[in-house]
């Protein structure tokens, strides 16, 4: 198994750069007006033109008219859609996009309901119940997921190099998302990434991924006597 990284919120070519150089599968821009870390259609299409194949392109929306996202599609090539509102899906359907839904956790949340609401999406992203809408950097309680979620789930809220580890040694996402744990620990500039955290954050996922894949390797190999 190999856990996917997203590094969400990229405003600049150089964070761009040091999130493709640290083995970042995926990268996010932000079209959410009311975000710091917001980007322009112009700078979108910047940082586009430098993203190398295999590397995917997020595009996040929160609660957007559908004509503002069919604009953007028509004038940027993102590779799959986030919304992170109060979009139901048969708005998320819509755009014949690859999509994800981003799911607050909390105590009493369905989350196999919302599952099962959003089945046409490629994965829903669990992130915590926050004022405002992603970025917060705070965890949420994992032991909120049930084991019974069987979509391919993406873990945010809260990430940083500290904690991703254990949070994917703990409960196996398919993909961890970060934002605010890759910038600069004065949180006073929120969209600039720092390349060191960026790298650490990898590496720890990868420590994470080795080390279960070497656990699973010992179990397949336990019943055999040679």
């Amino acid at each position: 198994m190999r856990t996917r990284v997203k590094i969400c919120g990229i405003t600049r070519i150089e964070d761009l750069t040091a999130a493709v150089d640290a083995g970042a599968d995926a990268i996010g821009l932000v079209f959410y007006p009311g975000s710091a870390r917001a980007v322009t259609i112009q700078t979108a299409n910047q940082l586009l033109a430098v993203v190398p194949p295999f590397v995917s392109t997020v595009g996040l929306f929160v609660n957007a008219d559908a004509v503002l996202v069919r604009e953007t599609l028509e004038t940027l090539n993102l590779d799959i859609l986030q919304f992170h509102g109060d979009e139901d899906a048969a708005y998320c359907m819509q755009f014949r996009r690859p999509w994800i839904k981003a799911l607050r956790v909390s105590a009493g949340v369905n989350l196999l309901e919302y599952a099962e609401h959003y089945k046409s999406a490629s994965g829903l992203l669990l992130d915590a119940d926050v004022v405002g809408f992603g970025g917060g950097g705070r965890t949420f309680d994992w032991s909120l997921i049930p084991a019974e979620l069987a979509c391919h789930f993406i873990l945010s809220g809260g990430l940083s190099a500290e904690n991703v580890g254990d949070a994917v040694r703990r409960i196996r996402p398919w993909g961890v998302d970060v934002s605010s744990g890759v910038e600069a620990l004065d949180g006073k500039s929120k969209g600039i990434k720092d390349a060191n955290r960026i790298r650490q954050f990898v590496a720890e996922v990868t420590l994470a991924d080795s080390d279960l894949n070497m656990k699973a390797d010992h179990n397949a190999n336990a019943g055999y006597v040679l």
